[in-house]
């Protein structure tokens, strides 16, 4: 088979590997969606040489067609319709036993499509433990998104703890952006979605974003303030991993209010002088545990919410030069790959 290999500057691969054949504990999946994710561009720009040879994509969604000797669980058998919790930790640990094998503190941590071969690919071997089922109502596309960014999006609002009471403001609106907006809005808060990029404005609307905001086109907590009757925020979540975004999300909440950091790849520092008196929570969040990838497909479901939406691109595996250029100018919406 065919795989996406990263291969750093910008440049990528379509390299030939054996078919899988699952171990002790593991299952083969087919593929049938594999999405693209903000944090494989990391990957895809790094210098050459410093890009692990393996295939690509942490986002898999599809069925099982081969079972290994001691796979077991419920979803280990052929014709399951499956996502992946694209982790595996020692799975004995505290940590692994309560669903966050990502913390696995005992043995080094297995990040598929990064530490071993992800799903841009027509099969992908897998461990048993780590297939969570899809729902027959949601799409292979879909399972794909909450395999991570949309699963991103709701374990942040797990760890803030989200209400209807809420207002949010999201700062990025890619797919996990977007995918939050969707979220906030399902749960009833008020949602101020921030991007630079027109068109993702545009779809935040459409996603039910109550306002939005080009922070290019003034001070940002000026105007999220004037939105909220002087008041900011309750909730900052910042997904684009700019620090001027950090920066402002911090200014823009309430006091008491809480600020997420979810976005990868920028730095920031804060003056505590200006923050302490504010009481304001800053958190840091990491995708989500295996039960809340379950839970978040459960809500999308409940709700009737039209994930799908997302996807602006879906491409071929031998489209992968086109589908990395295209995603990697950041406007539109998620793209992923079909089988």
């Amino acid at each position: 088979m065919r795989g996406i290999v990263f291969r750093g500057g910008s440049t990528l691969e379509l390299a030939t590997f054996p078919d899988p054949t699952p171990g002790v504990g593991e299952v083969v999946l087919e593929i049938k969606a594999s999405g693209m994710c903000g944090s494989d561009l990391h990957w895809y720009r790094r210098p050459a040489g410093e890009v692990p040879p393996v295939i690509a994509g942490h986002e898999p969604c599809g069925v099982v067609v081969a079972v290994g000797p001691g796979a077991v669980g419920p979803h280990a058998r052929i014709g399951a319709r499956v996502m992946v919790h694209h982790y595996s930790g020692c799975m004995g640990c505290p940590d692994c036993r309560s669903g966050w094998p990502q913390m696995c503190r005992t043995a080094p941590i297995t990040v598929y499509g990064t530490d071993a071969h992800g799903a841009h690919a027509p099969y992908m071997k897998v461990r048993a433990d780590t297939l969570v089922p899809l729902n027959e109502r949601l799409s292979f596309e879909a399972g794909a998104a909450i395999s991570c960014g949309t699963g991103t999006a709701w374990g942040a609002f797990e760890r803030i703890d989200l209400s209807g009471r809420d207002t949010v403001a999201v700062f990025g609106q890619g797919p996990v952006g977007l995918s939050a907006t969707m979220l906030a809005k399902a749960q009833g808060a008020r949602v101020i979605a921030l991007d630079i990029d027109e068109s993702r404005r545009k779809t935040a609307k459409e996603f039910g974003a109550d306002a939005v905001i080009n922070p290019l086109d003034g001070p940002v907590a000026e105007a999220i303030r004037e939105l909220t009757g002087g008041k900011g925020v309750s909730v900052a979540l910042e997904t684009s991993g700019a620090a001027a975004a950090n920066r402002d999300a911090l200014d823009s909440v309430s006091p008491w209010g809480t600020v997420c950091l979810v976005g990868i790849g920028s730095e920031f520092s804060l003056s505590l002088a200006k923050y302490l008196r504010t009481q304001v929570r800053i958190l840091t969040s990491w995708t989500m545990s295996v039960q809340g990838q379950r839970a978040c497909a459960d809500f999308v479901v409940d709700r009737g919410l039209n994930l799908d939406a997302l996807f602006t691109d879906r491409w071929r595996l031998d489209q992968a030069q086109e589908a990395y250029q295209v995603f990697n100018r950041q406007s539109g919406g998620k793209g992923v790959f079909l089988m």
